[in-house]
């Protein structure tokens, strides 16, 4: 569909990757991927406006697919969102020093979602 919004979803656990799917799928067009490699070449192919990425997927681990994101020009207005489990103190500041425009932790808080989404989407 031509002029929706575009998301990727870089989330390795079925349950949450079907979750933010669902949530979503109204609002966006949604490719997924399970990996950081694969997530990394969504992101290079289809260039979407927005990347909801868990920090903790196998094979490129989310920090290092936010840092190579933010090496390539052509994606430099990707929004990217880490989504994560990852709340110690630290955690925040790790995943915004690796190019993450923004923290949400896991479980997520849907409100909290879509007022993202609707400051850097729109409603």
């Amino acid at each position: 569909m031509t002029g929706r919004h575009r998301i990727a979803v870089i989330e390795d656990i079925e349950m949450n990757r079907d979750l933010l799917v669902q949530l979503l799928e109204d609002r966006a067009d949604i490719r997924c991927a399970v990996d950081g490699e694969s997530g990394l070449a969504l992101v290079r192919a289809w260039r979407p406006h927005l990347v909801l990425l868990d920090l903790s997927v196998p094979l490129m681990d989310g920090w290092t697919v936010a840092r190579c994101i933010r090496d390539c020009p052509e994606l430099s207005g990707t929004y990217i969102v880490a989504l994560t489990a990852h709340a110690m103190a630290g955690d925040r500041e790790r995943a915004l020093d690796a190019g993450c425009d923004e923290h949400m932790t896991k479980p997520i808080d849907e409100r909290a979602l879509f007022a993202l989404l609707d400051r850097n989407l729109g409603p």
